[in-house]
């Protein structure tokens, strides 16, 4: 098994999968560490749709492909504004989203990720802003099943945007009231390296000491 501190920090969003079907056993140990995951008052109010029907997963890409092209359309105008040096690198996400959103279809696995808001306390819903908190009781259980993936050698990427046609995904998936829409995840064997080592800021630029905007260091 890979160190956790190295799954975290291979963890890619890897878009290119295999269509080798994923074993039963190994299916259920992912699926186990997304149970593991702390949620508010350990109410576990989320529940995943394991998609491995040909007709569904085709019915998901149907209604994803669609999405990512109109989200590619803003990515192309971001890349014309980048310097000619960092374009290569992004013009290869955008590839790769590309062929995600072609071949979503052919992923062994879809993950679509559910949750049910009756259960989670959601303590800043009255606040003047977009809300967040109730993302905690959903996110760490994506994230366990995400780290999972790493460690089994298992190719994996989040995206959301499913969530702007969430009626047709609930429809398609016979997801009930109340239940929302949180991730989809795919997930199969990668096609080539698949994770690998990621490019982040580190603490010192992403830290505080004691009040916001005054630098941490370790030392």
């Amino acid at each position: 098994m890979t160190d956790l501190y190295e799954a975290m920090s291979t963890l890619r969003a890897v878009r290119r999968l295999r269509t080798d079907p994923i074993p039963s056993d190994v299916l259920e140990r992912v699926l186990q560490a997304g149970c593991w995951a702390p949620t508010g008052g350990n109410q576990q109010p989320w529940r995943v749709v394991v998609v491995d029907d040909e007709e569904r997963k085709q019915t998901l890409a149907d209604i994803y492909r669609p999405l990512w092209y109109d989200y590619a359309t803003a990515f192309d105008a971001r890349l014309e504004a980048m310097p000619e040096d960092q374009r290569p690198k992004w013009e290869r996400i955008l590839d790769a989203g590309n062929h995600l959103a072609d071949h979503l279809a052919e992923a062994p696995v879809i993950l679509v990720f559910c949750a049910d808001f009756r259960a989670m306390a959601v303590t800043d819903a009255k606040l003047d802003r977009i809300s967040l908190v109730g993302g905690a009781s959903v996110y760490p259980p994506v994230q366990n099943i995400m780290l999972a993936c790493v460690a089994e050698g298992l190719g994996c990427t989040l995206t959301t945007l499913h969530c702007q046609r969430e009626d047709e995904v609930r429809a398609a998936l016979d997801i009930p009231d109340p239940w929302a829409t949180a991730a989809l995840v795919p997930i199969g064997y990668p096609v080539g390296r698949g994770h690998g080592p990621i490019s982040r800021r580190p603490p010192t630029k992403m830290a505080y000491a004691n009040s916001f905007g005054e630098a941490w260091s370790p030392s």
